[in-house]
């Protein structure tokens, strides 16, 4: 897999049928590796190693309806009162980061409110905190920590 923007961690794989996994120390299991799981474990282990948040805090691929669809976002830290702290969207890492990006984080965020968005694609990172009185985003040099 391709060298990302991140420090480098180590990963469990196993391989089975000629395909690769990796195991989420979230969800306790092995994934396909595909490149945007890739993206989205090397986020899970920055939050997690660099950033100092608790893994029970942390939730990955879980459904979300957004106008009454059904959506799946990447991954979720919550604050131990159970709001939602942080919203990652991530992408393989050949997926340029578009408005069109932006927008599907946004509209995910409309109906779970985190204070703070991540976009990655494992190559290049933004980070906001919303202002939600004035409906809009002011970007970060790095995420808060813990």
């Amino acid at each position: 897999m391709q060298k990302l923007n991140f420090p480098n961690y180590s990963f469990r794989f196993k391989n089975s049928e000629n395909k690769t996994f990796i195991f989420d120390v979230i969800r306790k299991k092995f994934l396909l590796l595909t490149p945007e799981e890739w993206v989205r474990q090397h986020v899970v282990n920055y939050l997690i190693e660099e950033m100092y948040y608790p893994k029970s805090l942390i939730n990955v691929e879980k459904l979300v309806k957004v106008n009454g669809i059904n959506k799946r976002y990447d991954i979720v830290v919550f604050r131990n009162d159970g709001s939602f702290f942080l919203l990652v969207e991530c992408k393989a890492p050949e997926v340029n980061i578009t408005q069109q990006t932006f927008d599907q984080i946004a509209q995910y965020n409309l109906v779970l409110n985190a204070e703070n968005l991540m976009v990655t694609n494992g190559l290049n990172h933004y980070f906001c905190q919303m202002d939600f009185e004035n409906e809009k985003y002011i970007f970060l040099k790095e995420l808060p920590r813990f």
